[in-house]
């Protein structure tokens, strides 16, 4: 068997071909989604996890010559994991804000998010922050949505129920033990079309912002090659596709789906690398 091997490696060192090895192969990558979190991650009928996301990092993969294991557990578990070395990049869909892409290095955007309520059917709808005074806003553990309305709370006396997951937060409006959810737009939408009595309502045009891939800070190659596959994606139309399939809808000309932006990185933000470069799609 050795000697087969060692016969095989010289033959195509002879012809000029470099032999992929075994010890040549790079590990699969490391990733975790929120597996609750519909469109974008959740259960599949048979077991396991279906949705955007799944599609989208599955198929960066494939062009980045990796195989790839995506975890499905709580969001707020994500961010410390990477940062503790179990995961390479976190696929679930993170909001990049100035504070996180000082700690991490963010891929461009490939999804536009705002924050969006959503209410039982028949409640009044939301207006503004004031209408929820003496009211409970349901939200998810460890997101952007859990610390405005937080500190919205605080000025505008409400309080915030906060659950492991978004549909458990969902499920806390439906139930009547909240008067509404704050969630991405994405995942209220898509709740509102599967259970007619959850609405979506008012969206918060001010908070529109980039949903992106962080990696360790210390691995501006995995960032690079990692944006290069999602880029591609999106030149060649594989990103659009795969929006339209979860979302029900093509995405705008202005759409994050389609958009490439310059250089690595959300422009604006700590960690963007203006660097010009050529994007090579195989």
């Amino acid at each position: 068997m050795l000697k087969r091997r060692l016969a095989a490696v010289a033959f195509a060192t002879l012809i000029g071909a470099a032999p992929l090895l075994a010890q040549d192969k790079q590990p699969p990558l490391r990733t975790g989604v929120d597996g609750t979190f519909a469109p974008h991650a959740m259960p599949k009928l048979g077991g396991g996890t279906e949705g955007f996301q799944i599609d989208v990092f599955t198929e960066a993969a494939r062009r980045m010559k990796r195989d790839i294991v995506i975890d499905s557990v709580s969001f707020s578990t994500l961010i410390p994991g990477m940062q503790a070395g179990r995961y390479d990049f976190i696929a679930a869909p993170t909001t990049v804000t100035k504070e996180r892409a000082e700690n991490m290095l963010f891929t461009a955007g490939y999804l536009w998010t705002a924050f969006q309520f959503g209410i039982k059917k028949g409640t009044p709808p939301i207006k503004s922050w004031e209408d929820l005074k003496g009211k409970s806003v349901a939200v998810n553990k460890g997101t952007p949505y859990e610390t405005l309305s937080k500190a919205m709370g605080e000025k505008h006396g409400f309080t915030v129920q906060v659950y492991d997951t978004q549909p458990d937060a969902t499920q806390a409006v439906l139930s009547g033990r909240a008067y509404a959810t704050l969630g991405g737009n994405t995942t209220i939408v898509f709740a509102a079309s599967k259970n007619p009595q959850f609405v979506a309502d008012l969206e918060l045009k001010d908070t529109r912002a980039h949903w992106a891939a962080p990696v360790p800070k210390n691995n501006p190659k995995l960032r690079a090659e990692l944006q290069d596959a999602l880029d591609c994606m999106k030149k060649d139309g594989t990103m659009a596709k795969f929006y339209e399939k979860w979302f029900n809808k093509k995405p705008e000309a202005d759409d994050l789906a389609v958009v490439i932006t310059p250089g690595y990185g959300v422009p604006g933000m700590p960690g963007y690398d203006p660097t010009p470069h050529e994007l090579k799609c195989g």
